[in-house]
């Protein structure tokens, strides 16, 4: 068991918190503000207990300076500031002077958001490569370290594994501690058979964890646009669905090789564009040449459910079709209420399986929504995430 903030005193001292506040911000207004919300218990806790709080973050990918502009994190300190009623002071700093300052005329209770973590990225990478330097400077900050940021615990960075290393005291926030519960809760029980449904758009963006689940998980249901790789590995007729040329002896050999069983759609929604208001379905594993997939099609919805309902453990990430229009829903939104009425226990990833969750009002109805995606598919199978591994045990 790890130590959680509850097992260290926190009175008088800097705490740094590693927060996830990577949301999306559009022209400056900020789209979603379910991380920041999902970060107030532990920041509250902090404040209650007369600390003072630093919080890391990043937000996005910092590839150039122009990103700089729209990518700082002061959109999130005003709307911070708002939800915990509680004064943000917002250091437009990410190391140097600058920000030590900053720190060493905090107060108790004052709670302090640094500039963007990865703004530090256009130094030679220092936060995503844990850069000494950068870890010694923002572990010199502080008297304790908690880490609340579950969707970068897969990671090795300067914010979190690289001070973590560095500094006296380390524990977990609550929504980490929530994940962990979530995830141990599911492998207590009996986990067997243990179906896995991935969808989305690419197999680019999914092969290490592909790979790992084909040896891990008893079933494997496709979706989604990458379905139409795998079906062409099998010399299945795709029409104009999207395909990944590049992906095809990669999907045809995990096929395989792999000890799960791959179940691949059986039948498609199919328009002739995304521009289509109509749509028909495929009465075979075969797509019109003329035509492209967007959806799973009744068939296949209902041999899903039938494994579904026989599974234990079930986690999902990537919907099915493109369910934000009604010519792509059905399949994304029939899954979902299949694992709502399931007695598995059922755990959901991923920024676009939540959002159609929360669309088609099943979110409510599942074991575990996690904030994590990659971390998710990680901790799922490997049972081990490099920043929670770095924090001491109770």
């Amino acid at each position: 068991m790890k130590k959680t903030i509850r097992d260290i005193d926190l009175n008088n001292k800097k705490v740094i918190i590693r927060v996830d506040f990577n949301v999306p911000i559009k022209n400056g207004i900020i789209q979603s503000n379910e991380r920041i919300v999902a970060a107030l218990d532990t920041i509250k806790y902090a404040i209650d207990n007369n600390a003072k709080v630093i919080l890391l973050s990043h937000l996005s990918r910092i590839k150039t300076e122009e990103d700089k502009a729209s990518k700082s994190l002061k959109p999130v300190a005003l709307e911070l500031e708002k939800l915990l009623n509680h004064k943000v002071i917002f250091v437009p700093f990410t190391s140097g002077e600058g920000l030590k300052k900053a720190v060493d005329a905090m107060q108790n209770k004052d709670v302090v958001l640094v500039e963007n973590t990865r703004f530090e990225d256009l130094n030679e990478k220092a936060e995503s490569k844990n850069a000494s330097w950068l870890a010694d400077q923002w572990a010199a900050l502080g008297d304790v370290f908690i880490n609340d940021a579950f969707a970068t615990a897969h990671r090795s960075h300067a914010s979190n594994v690289g001070i973590s290393s560095r500094i006296a005291e380390t524990g977990v926030g609550f929504l980490v501690e929530k994940e962990l519960k979530a995830f141990d809760d599911a492998f207590s029980k009996d986990t067997k058979p243990f179906l896995a449904i991935v969808g989305g758009a690419k197999v680019k963006d999914k092969i290490s964890y592909l790979t790992k689940l084909s040896t891990k998980a008893d079933e494997i249901l496709i979706g989604g646009a990458m379905a139409y790789t795998f079906l062409k590995a099998k010399g299945i007729e795709i029409g104009k669905s999207l395909v990944e040329d590049e992906y095809i002896e990669f999907a045809k050999e995990l096929m395989e090789k792999s000890t799960a069983q791959f179940i691949i759609p059986q039948d498609h929604a199919m328009v002739n564009n995304f521009e289509d208001t109509t749509w028909t379905y495929s009465n075979s594993f075969d797509i019109d040449k003329d035509k492209m997939g967007i959806d799973v099609g009744p068939k296949t919805i209902k041999l899903y459910e039938k494994h579904i309902a026989n599974a234990k453990l079930i986690y999902w990430n990537g919907p099915l079709g493109v369910f934000e229009k009604e010519f792509g829903e059905a399949g994304t939104k029939a899954i979902g209420l299949a694992l709502a009425s399931s007695q598995a226990y059922t755990i959901i990833g991923g920024g676009d399986t939540i959002s159609a969750s929360e669309k088609f009002n099943f979110k409510d109805k599942i074991n575990h929504v996690s904030t994590g995606g990659g971390a998710s598919q990680e901790y799922l199978l490997e049972h081990h995430l490099p920043a929670i591994d770095a924090i001491q045990d109770k």
